[in-house]
Parts: structure tokens; sequence; C-alpha cells
């Protein structure tokens, strides 16, 4: 039964590729966690990777300088399997790789690309020139490398990316493609303790008797003796307990009692100690005790191989054959027990308002309008945005919790990208209702009405009467005394009377109206025009008004004496500014006449000329008139009548 097991495992192991004729050329390099393998061939960035995924890896990244250490004596391998190459330059993929439509970033390491296995980040970069700024092709990157020399420990393989290259056509210089096999664990090379050989099968179809690390799951096979009489064994790499990786054998192999201890130290990792028979057993030193192999020797100390990782520390058990691993405060062990993870803290709610984790601890914050009440930042109070010095506010400031909000006085509206200033409501312009019967005049804050010249305001402050005074807006007393400088207040002027007789020889007294005198930047809105009536005295005219004052709110809500026009005696200026409407009115009936005349004489011009059109003779015969009948008829008289005319 032993003799057919045997058997079928032999069966199986001479269906794995074995070097030799018809086997794929390429070559292995295992360390730590991982295996690289070269190989020659010319295919496309692509082919390279469906070969390296066939097998369960991709191709190679080079993220570390010692990444790219084991990368360059893979190529060495490889380039040892051929005869010695032409001086020449070759170029092998790697997984490095920038997809169609994403453009060079050099600020970057990778330059904008990244890993065909995903991820941009890398402490390592070894470009041969700097890339092509092209974003409408896809772009991969290989290794450079004089194939004519070995690979030097000092010169690291360049990169250098191209074209990815198309199905069915080779890319210039590419000679092949190095992959990249990760693994869970490795197991150390078996040790023979006489003559023999052993060949080892990787998961991924490689086969190498060389290997410094064997990857998990592959298979050993191990011939003892010479050709002529070789004895065969088989072993597998197996994950003994968590993290430990071994084969499933024990004691040295190919053990010969010719040889004893001399050969490769019968197989023992330390020492080796010989029987009087010729047998042998391996030992270990004084701090290390022998493994279930009985070939391995491992520290007493079971923290001296650093079993644990990260922060976490390992502290040996009482009887010295196991470890725990114990973590900081703040961090706890995660499902391996080997390595520690953070706590949350901020899962159990610590803080007032918000908490913030940290690796291996937590601190509080308070939100947007608050402050820390203490040291201990647990607890939080508003802040009060209006307190003097501090408000963003251009008038009012009002706090909330939390927050702050601002508004204007009356006659204002907020403004601003944030709402924190205040412009003045020109109620002239906006209002719908058209506060004043006349003139309108915006203040800061607040308007005043006004009247023409003939009028004078009315108690209410908004509609016109006539009278003997043209009233404007004053400034008022709540505006302070320089108010009107500074808002270009309208100041009325008083009126004056000169004696007029009427056609019945009576003498009477003529209201001279004084314009009102205004400063440079005061607005002055007028009231669209309204219908004028007149009144029960000829010239004179008033202007009905169906304004109610009492709408208005606020302080716009005056008494006629708010708006009541003050008198002065500065008749000269209403006298200028009459004489300017007269003026203007002449002037503007003159142009009318002289547009009337222009046209009336265009006219006539223009008659003229259809006149003389219709009199322009047709034919040559209109040239030419008619004698009168009665010259005709004298032409036929008789000349020797006595009598001129007749017959007779």
């Amino acid at each position: 039964m032993a003799t057919s097991a045997g058997l079928l495992l032999l069966l199986l192991l001479l269906g794995q590729p074995r070097v030799g004729a018809g086997a794929e050329r390429k070559a292995v390099v295992c360390a730590g966690t991982a295996c690289y393998t070269a190989h020659w061939d010319k295919l496309t960035a692509a082919e390279a990777q469906s070969h390296c995924s066939k097998n369960g890896g991709n191709l190679a990244t080079v993220k570390t300088e010692e990444e790219a250490r084991l990368i360059q004596r893979a190529l060495a391998q490889l380039l040892q399997l051929e005869a010695p190459l032409v001086t020449r330059m070759g170029k092998f993929w790697m997984g490095l790789q920038r997809e169609k439509g994403k453009c060079l970033d050099s600020t970057l390491p990778l330059r904008g690309f990244s890993w065909v296995g995903g991820g941009e980040n890398t402490s390592y970069a070894n470009w041969y020139k700097e890339p092509k700024n092209s974003c409408t092709f896809r772009r991969c990157v290989s290794l450079v490398l004089d194939l004519s020399l070995p690979p030097l420990a000092s010169h690291l393989p360049k990169w250098a990316e191209g074209p990815c290259g198309n199905p069915g056509f080779s890319v210039n210089n590419i000679e092949g493609f190095v992959c990249k096999f990760s693994f869970k664990g490795m197991c150390r090379p078996l040790a023979l303790g006489g003559p023999g050989q052993v060949n080892y099968t990787t998961p991924f179809q490689a086969t190498s008797s060389s290997l410094e690390a064997v990857p998990f799951a592959s298979m050993a096979n191990v011939a003892c003796g010479d050709r002529n009489e070789s004895e065969w064994h088989y072993f597998l790499c197996k994950e003994k307990a968590p993290d430990v990786f071994d084969w499933d054998s024990s004691g040295p192999l190919c053990v010969n009692p010719k040889y004893g201890c001399d050969f490769n130290n019968g197989g023992c990792q330390q020492d080796c100690f010989e029987g009087g028979d010729g047998s042998f057993r391996c030992g270990c030193r004084p701090g290390f005790r022998l493994l279930d192999d009985l070939v391995t020797c491992a520290s007493r100390n079971p923290c001296s191989s650093s079993p644990c990782r990260g922060v976490a520390t390992c502290v040996p058990e009482t009887l010295g054959k196991s470890y725990l691993c114990r973590c900081p405060q703040g961090y706890q062990l995660d499902s391996t027990q080997r390595d520690c993870v953070d706590v949350d803290e901020c899962q159990d709610s610590p803080c007032a308002q918000e908490c913030v984790n940290t690796p291996g601890g937590f601190h509080c914050q308070c939100w947007v309008g608050y402050e820390p009440s203490g040291p201990g930042e647990e607890t939080c109070r508003d802040v009060d945005e209006c307190a003097p010095g501090r408000s963003p506010c251009a008038q009012d400031c009002t706090n909330t919790d939390g927050s702050f909000y601002c508004s204007c006085k009356e006659g204002f509206v907020l403004a601003g990208e944030d709402d924190t200033q205040c412009q003045d409501v020109d109620e002239c312009e906006d209002s719908e209702g058209h506060l004043c019967d006349s003139l309108c005049f915006n203040m800061q804050g607040s308007f005043r009405c006004g009247c023409l010249p003939g009028w004078e305001l009315a108690p209410n402050g908004v509609s016109c009467i006539m009278g003997t005074t043209t009233l404007g807006p004053p400034a008022g007393p709540h505006q302070g005394d320089d108010m009107g400088e500074r808002q270009g207040n309208l100041v009325p002027s008083a009126s004056t009377s000169s004696p007029t007789r009427d056609p019945k020889g009576t003498s009477k007294v003529a209201p001279t109206v004084r314009g009102p005198s205004l400063l440079p930047n005061a607005p002055i809105t007028p009231t669209p025009p309204k219908t004028m009536v007149p009144s029960g005295l000829p010239g004179v005219w008033m202007e009905p008004s169906t304004h109610h004052p009492t709408a208005s709110t606020g302080h716009r809500e005056s008494t006629g004496g708010d708006f009541a026009a003050k008198q002065n005696d500065d008749g000269t200026d209403g006298q200028k500014l009459l004489l300017f409407y007269i003026l203007g009115t002449v002037v503007a009936i003159l142009l009318l006449l002289a547009l009337a005349l222009g046209l009336l004489v265009y006219r006539k011009r223009r008659a003229k000329r259809e006149e003389k059109k219709e009199k322009k003779p047709q034919s040559a015969t209109d040239s030419y008139s008619w004698a009168p009948e009665r010259a005709e008829s004298r032409a036929t008289e008789n000349q020797y009548s006595p009598t001129p005319g007749s017959d007779c």
C-alpha cells in the first residue's frame, strides 16, 4: 500500500515542469513573503500580465530598493541561462502603467503611473529619463539593462516608459517580463545529511534547486544517493502553527554512516553529534532547544525571534515554551493575537460635543461657535461673537447659542457675502407707491419730501400745496447738526413779495418764489408728473395728491412740522431759478416755431417742384401752340372791304 502511494506521488511529480529541454526559460528568487520570476518572451504588456495572473501573480512591483535588488538577482540568473549576448539594451516589463486619459504628474515619484495590483504610493523610483507628457495613449513601464554585462549591485535597473504594444506586434527592445507572487509564509530550504539533490516545485509552476526560501504549499523532491542508486523522498511545505511554516519531515535527510557529521554538518542547523556505530544526531547550543524536525534549533526564549509585530510587546510564559503579545494603552490585539490595533474611544462618547480618535488615544473638540470651558476640554461654552471688539456686524449684532446674526437699522438692508454689512435703502427709487407727491430726497437710512418752485410742503410732509414759499426737506433734528452737509439736504428759501397791479388797477402783492438750495450729494428723485387742475384764480395750478402719509412706518411717520421749510432772505437765488425756467420755456417755444417754419418752407418748395413736373412737355408737338381762331379769320378778311372786319 505504501509502495502504491509512493508510486502515485512520483507520477504526479513527473507531470510537473522540469528544467531541461522544452522547459520555459525563467529564473526564480524568493525572499521574505514574495517570489520573483524573470522570463524571456517578446510579449506585449497585456500578454505579460495575463501570463503572470494565470499562475496567481502580477507583473512585478518595485516599491523599495530591496525589492529592486531581488528583481536584479532574478534577471542576473536569467542572463546566465543564455549564451553571452551582443552589446545592446534590453527591456523587461514591470507592473507600472498609466491608463489612457490620465496625464503626467511630475510632482509625484511615479509621475501619475500606478501599480498593476493597485496603489500609487512608493518610496522608490529610478527613472531612466522623464516620461512623456501624453494623455491620449496608454503607457507602460519596463526595466532597462545592458544584456551583455552582468548586473551590478550598485547599478539597479532603470525605469523607461513607452507604448504598451498591440497583440501580434512586438515592441522595440522588449526581451521579457518579471512577475511577482506573494505568499503568507515561507519554509526553510531542506538540509541534506549526505549525498543527494533537492528540487522544489512552487505553486506558480517554477522549478528550482537553489531557493533561499521556499514558498508555502511548495513540494520538495529529494533524491538521496548517487545516480545509480537513488532513494526518492517527497515533502510539502505546511503551516504547522500560526505564522509557523515547516516541512512534514523529521530528522536529517540522506543520512549516510560513511560520512557521518562530515557531510554538510550532518544536515544539522547547529551541532552534530556522532555515535559509535556511525550514526549521529543534531543538538543545539545553550539557550536553544531542538525543534520537532530534529534538525532545527530555536531559542528557549520564545520572544527571541520577535514574534509580536507593530507596537505589541512579547512576554514569555512561565515554562518558556510559549509567549503572549501585549498592547499599550489605547490598543488591543487583532485576530492574529500578534499585532495591535487602535481602540476607538469615541464610540463611548466621552466628549460633550465632538470626539476625534487618534492612534492610542483621543481628544475632544468644540463645535463652531463654542470654545472649551476648562483645561480638560470636556465641556464647551458658547462664544459671544457680539462682544465688544469681536462683533463682525456693521450695525446690530445678536448672539445666539453657538452662532450669531446681524441686523440693520430701519432704512438699511443686509449686504455683503456674509450678511454682516448694511447698505442704505433708496426709498425714492425702490418705492412703488411714490412716497412723495413731488420731489423725493434720499437720506442715509431715511428720505425727505420736497416741492417745486411755487409750491410748498403740506403739513403731512408728503403733499405739495400752492403757497408763497418753496419748501424743501430740512435737516431733521435727529440727524445731527451736520447731517444737512453730509447728506445733501434741500435747504428751502423764503419767499418775498413785490407789489403789482391787476387789470382793474388794484394793487396786489405777487409772490416771488425762491428756489431751494441743494448740496451736491443730495439725490433728488422727482415724482412722475400728475394732472394739474386749475384753481379758482387764473394762472394758478394745484397738484392733487392721493398719498396717505399714515401708510409709512417707523421714523418715516413724521408730522408736518418735521418737513416744514425754513424761510430765509436769499430771494435772489429763487428769482434766478424762476428766470431759468422762463428762459427755458421761451427757448423751447422758439425751437418749436423754428421747426414749424422750416416744415412750412419745405412743403412749399416741394409743392413747386411737383407743379413744374406736371407742366413739363411730354412730346415734340407739345412745344408748339395753335393760333387762335380770330387771328385765322383776320387772315381771310376782304382786303378791299371799306369796313375792316366785314365783307361789305
